[in-house]
Order: structure tokens, then sequence, then C-alpha cells
């Protein structure tokens, strides 16, 4: 009985024309392209075009109001060649992309495992140490400035308590940079929470089995734990790094507020203060485009700092898959 109803069904399956197969696949394209069409037109509207009038506006000698005149590769030429400060904002971003990466990375797992062997109170604590991540940008720069001005910040006054002579902080060309880096340090708690989820997910039958086998902590976390977290680590270098590519709010609040002009924040006489030390190349390309309107070269800009980014991400992704590769 069983196998004449197997037998029908089969019958009928192949009894159906295969034009109505069609019509319903068609129809379940249909619907599929229609649930990702707002996903479509966002990536059209939002990131296609402009990338493309980017790409357009960066041969052109345009201000934002009057036509554009195409004027090739100059721009770029002009970046490269006779920019007074591209080269010092070059090298800022570079140095806080190398600077930020390494730090946000090492702060962050290291919090993280101490985070793990908390047993009394780690949730509070694990809410203390991400809290600041949600601080708002130019408050906890705001907040910053203030607790590291030499003259009345209470660091720089502890500091005097105890004998030493604080330093200028973000007053000083060569401490205005590694200011930011303390502050960005102190808001990484976003990426210091999926870098713990990451530690706690790891299989506590490894570190039972090297217990058994007389591996001390260090040996653990070099075999056991980074090898485990290598993704998510993956995922905080590229973050880190494109972070520090748009490095822009803080270096242009800390500048400006250092100088002791908060109330012109952005005023491009105070852009880079001290000395153009926190000038970004970010903040660079927002001085050309919108306060020297100089839009076709702010543009060719945005087109080398996308390709630089996208040049840092797939590189990193390339080793990771040749590591894994390899591992195999």
């Amino acid at each position: 009985m069983t196998a004449t109803l197997l037998g029908s069904a089969d019958a009928a399956a192949a009894s159906v024309p295969s034009s109505g197969r069609a019509r319903r696949r068609g129809r379940h394209r249909k619907w599929v392209l229609l649930f990702l069409a707002p996903w479509a037109a966002g990536m059209v509207l939002f990131f296609v075009y402009p990338l493309l009038a980017t790409v357009y506006f960066s041969f052109t000698n345009y201000d934002g109001l009057n036509t554009a005149d195409f004027v090739g590769l100059r721009n770029y030429v002009f970046m490269f060649t006779s920019d007074p400060l591209v080269k010092a904002a070059a090298y800022n971003t570079l140095w806080l992309v190398i600077v930020l990466t390494i730090g946000r990375l090492a702060f962050a797992m290291g919090v993280a495992q101490i985070l793990t062997k908390v047993r009394n109170g780690s949730g509070f604590l694990r809410a203390l140490c991400y809290l600041p991540s949600l601080a708002p940008p130019v408050a906890a720069t705001l907040t910053f400035v203030f607790l590291f001005n030499p003259g009345t910040g209470p660091v720089n006054t502890i500091l005097g308590w105890l004998g030493v002579n604080g330093p200028l902080w973000f007053n000083d060309p060569n401490l205005s940079k590694p200011s930011l880096t303390l502050l960005t340090l102190w808001g990484s708690g976003e990426l210091m929470i999926i870098i713990l989820a990451a530690m706690l997910d790891v299989p506590g039958d490894l570190y039972e089995a090297a217990d058994l086998d007389g591996a001390g902590p260090m040996m653990k976390f070099r075999k056991i734990t980074l090898p485990s977290i290598a993704p998510v680590l993956l995922f905080g270098v590229v973050n880190s790094i494109i972070f520090a590519l748009q490095y822009f709010t803080q270096a242009v609040v800390a500048g400006s507020v250092a100088s002791g002009s908060a109330d012109a924040v952005g005023n491009s006489k105070l852009i880079g203060y001290p000395d153009n030390s926190t000038l970004t190349f970010p903040v660079w390309m927002y001085n050309e485009g919108f306060r020297s309107y100089h839009m076709g070269y702010a543009s060719a800009m945005a087109v080398l700092l996308f390709i630089v980014s996208f040049a840092f991400t797939a590189i990193l992704i390339r080793q990771l898959r040749a590591g894994k590769a390899e591992a195999s």
C-alpha cells in the first residue's frame, strides 16, 4: 500500500509540467527580490552613488556651489606634491593607526583576561568597564582635556602632591597624540566586551588538558586562548584600523579646547593644535572641503582614504585565510 502511494506521488510530481515549476521558481525569485529591495535601495543611495560621485568630483575643481570643472589628476598631483600639510596629517593618522590598533587590542585583551578570572561581582565590573564606550565623543574629549589640564586639572594636581611636575598633555605637541590614545583606550569597552565573549566561549576542556600537561598561564594563553579567539582578534584589528583612519571628532575637539577657544571648535586656525600634532587626515579633509570649499580636492582625499582602508582590510583578511590554510 505504501509503495503504491509513493508511486502515485512520484507519478503526480512527474506529471507536473516543467513550465509550472519554472513559474513557481519565478514567483519565489520575485518575493526574494521584493524583500531585498529596501536593502538594495539603501545600498545604492547611501553607498554606491556617494562613492561614484566622490570619485567623479575628485577629478574636478568643485566648490560645492558652482558647476564642477574637470581637471583630470590635478587634485591628486597637488595632494602628493604640493599640499603643505597633507604629509603631517598622513603622519599623524599613520601614528594613530599603529598605536591605537596595538593599544586597543592589548588593552581590551588584558581587561577581558582579568574579567574572565573574576567570580564575585563580575557583572558589575563588566558593566563598569563597558560604560565609558557609551559616552559621547565630544563629552568624553571635553572631560579628558579638563582632567589633563596642565594648570588646574586633577591629574597634574595629584602629580604635584607627589612631587612630580606634570606635563602639558594636550598642549604639548609631543604628548597630544599619546593623550588622545589614553582617551581612546578609556573608551574601548565595546571591543573589550567582544573579546571577553570570545574568551568565555573557549572550551574549558582545553584548559583542563593543558593543566594535566603542566602548562603555565602564558603557555595556555599562547597555545589555546589566542588561536581560539583569532577571528575576533582579526575583527578587532580591522575595526581599530578603520577607526584610526577616520579619527576626527576627538582630535578637533581636543585641539580647539586645549588652545583655550572652546567657543570656536573647528575653527580652521585652531585645527591641529598644538603645532599640527592633532591634525589627522580626516580633519584636514574636512577643512579643505567644508571650510576652504575645495570639494574636488577633498573628494580626492576621501578616495585615497577609502583605498587605504580597503587595502588594509583586504590584506588582513588574506593573511588570516592563508594562516588557516597552513594550519589545516
